[in-house]
């Protein structure tokens, strides 16, 4: 079955970075177009950014451009969230999955930008 698990939040002051990994298996990871999502406290699931399965990236949010980056390895059925230059209002639980997302989600890493 699908597993999704992500890791590598945790806190950080303002302007700080952090990068996130999401490990994915019981589907064709290399095929797949995979994004990642945040939902910050009280608000619903956003769309962060989104990786072809050729490296390309169609979507982003525009409250993370130019500061965050999305990249995959396909060998590792990995994909990564590089976010740099954070700020409070990214304080969000991180999740990855395809898109179209799948019905079944992680359980997410939380990202606390604080100082």
């Amino acid at each position: 079955q699908v597993q999704l698990v992500e890791s590598g939040g945790g806190l950080v002051q303002p302007g700080g970075s952090l990068t996130l990994s999401c490990a994915a298996s019981g589907f064709t990871f290399s095929s797949a177009t995979m994004s990642w999502y945040r939902q910050a406290p009280g608000k619903e699931r956003e769309l962060v950014l989104s990786i072809t399965w050729t490296g390309s990236t169609p979507f982003y949010a525009n409250s993370v451009k130019d500061r965050f980056a999305i990249s995959r390895d396909n060998a590792k059925n990995t994909v990564y969230l590089q976010m740099n230059s954070l700020k409070p209002e990214d304080t969000a639980v991180y999740y990855c999955n395809r898109l179209p997302a799948f019905s079944f989600w992680g359980q997410g890493t939380q990202v606390t930008v604080s100082s």
